[in-house]
């Protein structure tokens, strides 16, 4: 698709996909998922754009409670992402926004898998 003539509809494709995956930065205890963006752009499909989410994450991010996920997100992701971005591409990184999941409003949507070995960061 031309991002010049069909911007609209690349924007829309994106903020409604079939199936958005991906991972998570942060899993609570008592099941609160925490992700953090730099854009939000994976945000607005995660929380109710997608027809299906599948997050796939290591067991490392198992948390307590919220405060050791923002914890987590702030001492541990953002320096890692901070250092990746700059090899990458030259630019910084930021938590400009946030999505925590409570519960799936609709039972099914979304699959959290957790494996028993670290995977990102």
């Amino acid at each position: 698709m031309n991002r010049e003539t069909q911007g609209r509809e690349i924007r829309k494709l994106i903020a409604a996909p079939d199936f958005a995956a991906g991972s998570v930065h942060a899993v609570t205890e008592d099941g609160h998922v925490l992700i953090a963006s730099a854009t939000g752009s994976q945000l607005g499909p995660y929380a109710s754009g997608a027809g299906r989410v599948i997050w796939v994450a290591g067991a490392q991010k198992i948390v307590k409670d919220l405060n050791d996920g923002f914890r987590r997100i702030q001492e541990h992701v953002v320096p890692l992402e901070e250092e990746h971005m700059q090899q990458l591409y030259k630019v910084g990184t930021a938590v400009n926004e946030m999505l925590i999941v409570n519960r799936a409003t609709r039972p099914g949507r979304i699959t959290l898998i957790l494996v028993k070995a670290e995977l990102g960061f």
